[in-house]
């Protein structure tokens, strides 16, 4: 089972994720891998995001912290809350450069990261992952704004294409876009 939980920032997406990975959705006490795979931040305020969602999960829950999602999917023996792609998406395009560099020096780069990422989330049992729905705001004013709206669309994409269930979280409420409800 692949879940995509996608929204806007504070909507409630992560907190939702969590909760498909707990009774009665899973049995009680079983082990979840939560996959933290973004960028390391020397950031006060995103330390204490990151905080308050340690402290909402069981303690049966163990953390793996890596911008290599797909090796983090492909080991896990338990279950995956993957949070989240927009945070993937960003570690990767630091990684190669893409920012600054033209889009030819590090597409091909990023497909096949991306290609990667897909194949082990197709082959994961059970993982549920969160992103950001970016796409219904303006466009932004800077290349960086634009390449990375642009390119997390197009993972959202992907990844929803093989998704079992996509919800949609707006203000705290859940709407199944695809799948079983």
């Amino acid at each position: 089972m692949r879940v995509l939980v996608t929204g806007g920032v504070r909507s409630g997406k992560s907190r939702h994720a969590e909760s498909l990975l707990l009774p009665p959705h899973v049995p009680e006490g079983t082990p979840v891998t939560y996959l933290a795979a973004g960028p390391q931040r020397d950031d006060a305020d995103w330390a204490a995001r990151v905080a308050a969602h340690r402290q909402r999960r069981p303690a049966t829950w163990s953390t793996v912290e890596s911008t290599d999602a797909a090796s983090g999917l492909w080991e896990a023996q338990d279950p995956v809350l993957l949070d989240c792609l927009g945070t993937w998406l960003t570690a990767q395009l630091d990684e190669i450069g893409a920012w600054e560099a033209p889009e030819h020096h590090w597409v091909p780069e990023l497909e096949q990261r991306v290609d990667d990422l897909e194949a082990a989330w197709r082959a994961a049992p059970l993982v549920v992952a969160v992103t950001n729905e970016v796409g219904w705001g303006l466009v932004s004013e800077h290349r960086s704004g634009r390449i990375f709206a642009d390119r997390l669309g197009w993972l959202n994409q992907r990844i929803a294409t093989s998704a079992d269930r996509v919800d949609l979280v707006v203000s705290g409420q859940v709407l199944t876009i695809k799948g079983a409800g």
